[in-house]
């Protein structure tokens, strides 16, 4: 080693999934949205003025997050935007997970979290999900520096109930509490509402999933006044011009399409409960996800198996090595004919 090497700071990275380059594939495998993004977002794309790009973007964002409080009915100044839910949670580690106690969050979650865990230096501690793969709220009812967790979880797609959820945040009024809700458009309960009860909550959305804007890289928290501005603050010390003037627009436009989203939304949700009818068919079990993906297991077959096989026919999902999930396989929702796709080589395979 040398000697330079003292001083770096070296952590295991993120794995994001893989983006293959290969044509005709059924890429099953990242939970990106299967269907376009709204119409509006075309037309506002075709209507950006070229000429804007030589100055700086709108620092504060506003259009977006003037959309964005309009659509759930807050002020402005309780929402934060930021280039993907990533970013966003990033900036929230930053900001607010600075005590000595360690951060709370469950074993098997968005394995992110760890990351800027270990990168910060922010002590942490993972708690145990039940055998069904719930979050058990009483885990979290003792001394820590935060609590943060998906709803619905991932990789698992469990939604833990809004009652359990208060009561984690009733019994953690000292700390911030994050909940992570890049899953609940399809078909879980937000804890939005909750914010105007407990000033030390924040709940983050993002456009990737739901939206159909994985690519642009737009996430957002919803939390009060007092949290935002903190988060502006970092935000601004350390990236002043994070999201850029197109990615405003656009995803400003996004949001005003309710009529756009609700029917995406709902095409995804029937396509998921079809899945799940087709999948328990051929032995395979699962918890009831709630999120636009399904983490699932097979009675007999192996989930890398299983895995290597979908590859080979050039049908792609997520498989994690990990201790205690890695006889599953997530598996992204998309298209009615590619969930066809799925379950017709799943039949002919498991049928050998």
């Amino acid at each position: 080693m040398k000697k330079w090497e003292d001083n770096v700071r070296k952590v295991v990275p993120y794995v994001p999934g893989e983006q293959p380059k290969v044509q005709n594939i059924i890429k099953l495998n990242t939970n990106e949205n299967p269907y376009p993004p709204s119409p509006k977002v075309a037309e506002a794309l075709a209507n950006t003025s070229f000429d804007t790009l030589r100055l700086y973007p709108d620092a504060t964002c506003h259009e977006l997050v003037a959309a964005i409080a309009e659509n759930y009915k807050l002020e402005e100044s309780q929402v934060f935007v930021g280039v993907g839910s990533d970013d966003v949670l990033a900036m929230i580690f930053m900001t607010f997970f600075n005590s000595k106690k360690p951060l709370l969050f469950p074993n098997i979650t968005y394995s992110f979290y760890d990351v800027w865990a270990e990168m910060l230096r922010i002590p942490y501690e993972t708690v145990p999900l039940t055998e069904d793969f719930l979050i058990k709220k009483e885990d979290y009812f003792r001394e820590n520096g935060g609590v943060i967790f998906p709803n619905p979880n991932a990789p698992t797609g469990v939604e833990m109930p809004i009652s359990e959820i208060e009561d984690i945040i009733k019994a953690n009024q000292d700390v911030i509490v994050v909940v992570d809700e890049a899953y609940v458009d399809f078909g879980g309960q937000s804890a939005l509402p909750l914010i105007e009860k407990y000033d030390n909550l924040l709940v983050v959305q993002t456009f990737s999933k739901s939206r159909s804007l994985a690519g642009m890289r737009i996430g957002y928290a919803m939390g009060n006044p007092v949290l935002i501005k903190y988060l502006n603050d970092v935000k601004y010390s350390f990236n002043s011009y994070t999201m850029d003037q197109t990615t405003i627009e656009l995803g400003a436009a996004a949001v005003r399409d309710q009529e756009y989203f609700e029917e995406t939304i709902h095409k995804v949700i029937e396509t998921r409960e079809w899945t799940k009818k087709e999948l328990s068919k051929l032995g395979f079990f699962f918890a009831d996800s709630k999120a636009n993906f399904i983490f699932a297991s097979h009675e007999s077959c192996p989930a890398k198996e299983l895995f290597d096989e979908l590859r080979k026919a050039n049908i792609i999902v997520r498989y994690f090595a990990k201790p205690g999930i890695d006889n599953y396989l997530r598996i992204t929702i998309g298209t009615k004919n590619e969930m066809e796709a799925l379950i017709a080589f799943l039949k002919k395979y498991l049928n050998k």
